[in-house]
């Protein structure tokens, strides 16, 4: 393949576009090879992004910039960047928002090579998922000696089509743009996506097809989420789609090895739950089990065996624990537990108890309580006052003065305007549409309710002076009252031991850590010592060594047929 396109896709993100387009130019290359660069811009208001396109220096190869007229939308956009990959031997298309790694476009030709002319590819993912999207847990697919595996979910954030592979979706795609893409074997979260999103047809063109994306195990893009046409990142920004890139790969050279899907122990459908597991399971429920270890699969696509991590009303054949990882191995390796339960749907039983904390802390380890307080926190703030400031309605006065005339002009006016117009501070920073301070909303007199109407900021409720009520009746969380307004006595039930004022009584089983530190008691656990205390065997941590192993001659490890070929670094 020897005309591999890059089309970067963009609107109005200027600085995000710079960002991507400068990793692009600090990629590795085969050398002699003409690399066409494509940035095709959707029409916006703005021409920032246009001049960055235009003015952009592209050393690798031929650029173009395409401008479009009218505002196409997203979807149309990608629809219309892939169309250049039957130009071509085959694209990598790239949104605006994302980055790649240095050994991207090594990566992506081997992988556009190897698959090329297999029928169940149906594209090539630059980007590796750690996130299952669709139950906000995190994922990782098992190991089963190869550099990548397999999903029936199109990828977004880094995505490549051999000519041949983008021409059959769009075939498909003009025979059923129309058609209601709800069904039992399509997760609601893609179902439900927008008609504006290409993602979605493409997500149900490959389970239509039984076709599949390869993955890379280690990431060659990532994504920066900024705010975008269809992304609200809030104010700290998107974190949860950042992963680890891969490196430079000796300049560039990549050695990959891909397995063939019928080969390989990582193959995923589209809820991201491994459909290798049925040949794991007791061979009377093969070819009739739905995998649903993730619980967001809908019932009414369940066979009559269902291997699920929710408690149901049938009757269980066996149980695993959710101790290994990725939480998949658990079921290999059949880990001994009840966490993960194979039932018979076609018989009732009594659905089992489940420890929902207990997993909740094997999939987001090393979070104390404090921390999950401040996420708490965090999240319902985002929630309350949204993630980014609604637009303030402008009050439109009739009696002219030359306070209310500035105001209905949209400018500010003086102090002695605002006074011979009978107005407070607070009206004039509403009329024109900027940030209130604490004092003003007391000013104009607002009551605790319209605080949170008003969208005001968690540091304006504290200067503000609310009651505690009044944090309530405006729907704060008892965490963000004001330590000096927290009863002395312990708290209602439900606030966590890092709310307690300092002084305050610990209930028993609070977590060690959640204790001042002159309350700590002696005994804590290995990991908390510091390195002037003894470790448990009584041996100092200075001084505390692991036993060597002795490597067993005869283990073998299973990858790719016991054959293992490890790239070892030398250290300068």
């Amino acid at each position: 393949m020897d005309r591999i396109a890059i089309v970067v896709i963009a609107y109005n993100r200027a600085q995000a576009l710079l960002r991507l387009l400068d990793s692009l130019t600090n990629a590795y290359y085969p050398e002699g090879l003409d690399i066409p660069l494509i940035i095709s811009v959707d029409k916006s208001d703005s021409t920032e992004v246009e001049n960055v396109a235009n003015d952009y220096i592209w050393d690798h190869g031929d650029k173009y910039v395409r401008l479009h007229e009218v505002n196409l939308g997203l979807k149309q956009h990608v629809l219309e960047c892939g169309d250049i990959a039957a130009g071509y031997d085959g694209a990598i298309l790239l949104e605006d928002d994302l980055f790649v790694s240095p050994a991207f476009f090594m990566y992506t030709l081997a992988a556009l090579q190897r698959t090329r002319m297999v029928q169940r590819i149906g594209g090539i993912s630059l980007y590796n998922h750690r996130l299952n999207v669709h139950a906000r847990e995190p994922f990782e697919a098992i190991d089963d000696g190869y550099d990548n595996y397999y999903m029936q979910l199109a990828s977004s954030w880094g995505q490549a089509f051999s000519a041949e592979q983008w021409i059959e979706f769009r075939k498909w795609y003009e025979e059923h743009k129309d058609d209601d893409i709800a069904a039992d074997n399509v997760p609601v979260n893609v179902s439900s996506w927008s008609d504006r999103s290409w993602l979605k047809y493409y997500i149900k063109y490959l389970i239509d097809t039984e076709k599949y994306f390869l993955y890379p195990r280690v990431s060659f893009a990532t994504n920066f989420g900024d705010d975008g046409e269809h992304m609200d990142s809030g104010a700290a920004g998107i974190s949860d789609l950042q992963v680890p890139l891969a490196g430079i790969r000796n300049y560039g050279q990549i050695d990959m090895h891909f397995s063939d899907i019928d080969e390989s122990m990582a193959v995923y459908d589209s809820y991201f739950e491994n459909r290798c597991l049925e040949h794991r399971l007791p061979e009377v429920v093969r070819g009739q089990v739905s995998i649903d270890i993730y619980g967001t699969r809908q019932s009414s696509g369940y066979k009559r065996y269902v291997l699920s991590s929710k408690p149901l009303p049938f009757r269980m054949l066996e149980s695993y624990g959710r101790r290994l990882r990725p939480v998949d191995a658990n079921v290999i390796y059949k880990v001994e537990g009840r966490d993960l339960f194979l039932y018979d749907t076609s018989k009732a039983g009594k659905a089992p108890s489940v420890n929902t904390p207990e997993r909740y802390l094997y999939d987001f380890r090393a979070i104390n309580a404090k921390e999950m307080i401040s996420i708490l926190a965090f999240r319902l703030k985002c929630r309350l006052f949204g993630a980014k400031k609604k637009k303030k309605t402008i009050v439109r006065y009739t009696v002219s003065t030359a306070g209310k005339d500035k105001l209905n002009a949209g400018d500010n006016a003086t102090g002695q305007e605002i006074k011979d117009a009978g107005m407070t501070d607070a009206d004039q920073i509403l009329t024109a549409e900027q940030e209130m301070t604490a004092g003003e909303y007391v000013s104009a007199e607002m009551p605790a309710g319209e605080y949170a109407n008003a969208e005001m900021p968690e540091a304006e409720y504290v200067n503000g002076g609310m009651s505690e009520t009044e944090y309530v009746n405006a729907g704060m969380p008892a965490g963000e009252m004001r330590i000096d307004e927290m009863p002395a006595e312990i708290p209602p039930e439900g606030i966590f031991a890092g709310e307690y004022p300092t002084e305050g009584i610990q209930p028993e089983g609070i977590p060690v850590g959640e204790y001042p530190v002159e309350e700590q008691p002696e005994m804590m656990p290995a990991r908390e010592y510091d390195e002037q205390i003894i470790q448990p065997d009584g041996i100092p941590a200075e001084d505390h060594q692991p036993e060597e192993e002795v490597p067993d001659k005869k283990a073998t490890d299973k990858k790719a047929g016991g054959q293992f070929d490890m790239n070892l670094s030398k250290m300068k």
